[in-house]
């Protein structure tokens, strides 16, 4: 019998959410976090994330479906507009503290700006998968990896897509 991996994923949310959405669909977490848990065997998903007071119902939804949020600051510009917090020194820092804890990572995100990490851990044969959000928008440096080691969201909306429940 095959040992279960111990895998992390690194989620990059805003990165996440907004390529999702611009796709013209919503990301049902629920089914994603069961999907990280069984198609990659993810036994911890961080889910890195600006933090906004008005929002806290559904960050304990988000908690209460198995994800560990790591939170950062928003700063709101002249005109009072909520700028996002960015969460990708973070999301890095996070992976390397916990490096030898996981057997492998899946990073969640299509932003070059985590090049450097997700070249890491293929160098260091810690990588499962870097899960790309949008195939049709990201990042040129991640194009530069193999393709055994992306995969892509949008390829996923039938089973990830969120569904209203129709009323009885």
């Amino acid at each position: 019998m095959k040992k279960q991996e111990n895998n992390f994923a690194y989620i990059d949310g805003q990165n996440l959410i907004m390529a999702i959405k611009e796709l013209g669909w919503i990301l049902d977490t629920h089914r994603f976090r069961v999907y990280l848990r069984e198609k990659y065997s993810v036994t911890k998903a961080y889910l890195f994330i600006g933090f906004m007071e008005e929002h806290q119902s559904l960050y304990k939804s988000l908690q209460e479906k198995g994800y560990i949020l790591i939170f950062r600051p928003t700063l709101k510009d002249k005109d009072g507009k909520i700028r996002k917090g960015n969460c990708d020194t973070e999301l890095v820092l996070q992976a390397m503290i916990d490096k030898d804890q996981y057997d492998k990572a899946v990073i969640i995100t299509g932003d070059g700006d985590f090049y450097c990490l997700v070249n890491y851990l293929i160098r260091e044969k810690k990588l499962s998968k870097l899960l790309i959000p949008n195939e049709f928008k990201y990042s040129a440096l991640l194009k530069k990896f193999p393709s055994g080691y992306t995969a892509f969201l949008s390829n996923q909306r039938n089973k990830l897509e969120y569904k209203r429940k129709e009323p009885l």
